[in-house]
């Protein structure tokens, strides 16, 4: 999975996650907990019960793919529990979470595209 592509949406399920689950599993959790289409253009990220494992489950238009991340040392920066049990980010934080970094530290700055040629 290429994580430097432009994904629709990010999301996390703040709910740990069993790691044993793969594709069937965790689509079927998209479905049933966040209320989404596991085969739309979003990334759906999920953490293990002790916080230093993530997997990630993406429609790739030909398949669906799934990246998995331990982290040697630490824990995965992860948001607290809201009612919804789903947070958005952005996929500039979704790579500093996944390098083990506080994503929450992360400021992104809107580009701003000419309108006339030099």
């Amino acid at each position: 999975m290429r994580l430097d592509g432009r994904p629709a949406k990010v999301f996390l399920c703040l709910q740990p996650t069993d790691m044993r689950k793969s594709f069937d599993g965790l689509s079927a959790l998209v479905q049933e907990q966040l209320q989404d289409n596991p085969f739309s253009s979003h990334w759906f990220v999920f953490r293990s019960k002790r916080g230093d494992r993530v997997k990630v489950l993406a429609w790739d238009g030909s398949g669906l793919t799934l990246f998995y991340k331990r982290l040697e040392d630490g824990t995965f920066v992860w948001p607290q529990l809201n009612r919804r049990g789903v947070f958005q980010m952005s996929v500039v934080q979704l790579n500093a979470l996944l390098e083990g970094m506080d994503w929450r530290r992360i400021i992104e700055r809107e580009t701003k595209v000419p309108t006339l040629a030099a």
